[in-house]
């Protein structure tokens, strides 16, 4: 029981304090303060009569809510684990091998068709670009 609360302690720990999330902390504070700042400018104009900014003034909140949405969805995505890295691999090459076999029996006699296939086998055997979280 005991290590199981310092493997959550630990994980809670990177999720809220790694460099990843400090600037996402720093990024949302920053996002929220401008989306308040603009609602109360707009709120300005729209008191001295600019009609169109009564729309503003309600938008940028709604941008905010929107930020600490983001924000809250991406501190707590989930890290692809390499079970289901393995597991996807696996896959991409089992669609390859039924692609190819597929491609055997029907012939191919079109080099044009033949060209692109070859193409997009290309793309999918070079590695992939890693994003935030996977």
């Amino acid at each position: 029981m005991f290590v199981g609360r310092l493997g959550h302690v630990k994980s809670t720990r990177e999720r809220w304090f790694s460099p990843r999330a400090l600037l996402l902390h720093v990024t949302m504070v920053v996002w929220v303060s401008g989306c308040a700042a603009a609602a109360y400018w707009q709120v300005g104009r729209a008191t001295q009569g600019n009609a169109l900014s009564f729309l503003y003034a309600v938008e940028w909140p709604v941008f905010a809510v929107l930020g600490v949405l983001g924000w809250w969805a991406l501190l707590h995505m989930e890290q692809v684990t390499e079970h289901q890295m393995k597991a996807r691999q696996e896959y991409e090459e089992k669609m390859r091998r039924e692609a190819q076999t597929a491609r055997q029996i029907d012939g191919e006699d079109d080099p044009t068709l033949a060209a692109y296939n070859d193409h997009l086998n290309a793309l999918s055997t070079k590695p992939k670009k890693k994003l935030w979280g996977h």
